[in-house]
């Protein structure tokens, strides 16, 4: 993909920007003209930020899947590394983590905390979206990243997206984890959306 000094003087790059354009329709929420194509233009200094945190390896493999979907576009960061000058470099953020006992995991509680009060105010109006992985349900870890990020005026831009793995006994639970090939597919749908949408600014 090239990046176009004026998309109206490019229609390579504007059948490009189509296309790409389509395809986070198909994921995000944004009200797509096709005529509105010519207004965008490609900004590769907005990055996505993935912040993530796993305890059995299903989080993380989503994490990666989602980056391999926004390649050079986003930055990937462990939830115990991210401080509060990450998020205020970053253009949008996706959060993935597990849901441990109807909750987001530890560690990416600890994040929001860490950095809640050092960007408040400071990131109003970005995009972000959630991956969640559970057991069976996954909502409750989703509703609390919602309240954060409502209380720092962020934008939701996609559905919520939870991967069941279907874990209910101790054992099940404790073991590692294998996201299925379709999951993960959904994950760099995610990833290439956001991603191409913050550099399009059509969020």
């Amino acid at each position: 993909m090239r990046y176009a000094e004026d998309m109206g003087q490019c229609a390579g790059c504007h059948g490009a920007i189509l296309a790409r354009l389509r395809r986070i329709a198909n994921v995000c929420r944004i009200d797509f003209q096709p005529e509105q194509a010519k207004r965008w233009r490609m900004d590769p200094a907005g990055k996505l930020l993935i912040v993530w945190h796993s305890r059995t390896g299903a989080s993380r493999a989503m994490a990666e899947a989602a980056a391999a979907g926004a390649a050079t576009a986003a930055r990937v960061a462990g939830a115990e590394h991210v401080m509060p000058a990450d998020l205020l470099a970053a253009a949008g953020y996706l959060f993935v983590c597990p849901e441990n006992l109807a909750s987001m995991s530890g560690a990416m509680k600890e994040m929001f905390d860490r950095c809640y009060y050092p960007v408040l105010g400071r990131i109003e109006g970005r995009p972000y979206a959630t991956a969640i992985a559970a057991g069976s349900d996954g909502e409750g870890a989703q509703h609390q990243i919602d309240r954060i990020a409502t209380g720092w005026r962020l934008r939701r831009v996609a559905e919520p997206l939870i991967v069941c793995t279907q874990a209910q006994d101790m054992a099940a639970i404790l073991a590692p984890k294998t996201v299925t090939p379709e999951d993960l597919a959904r994950c760099r749908e995610l990833g290439e959306a956001l991603a191409t949408g913050i550099a399009l600014g059509v969020f």
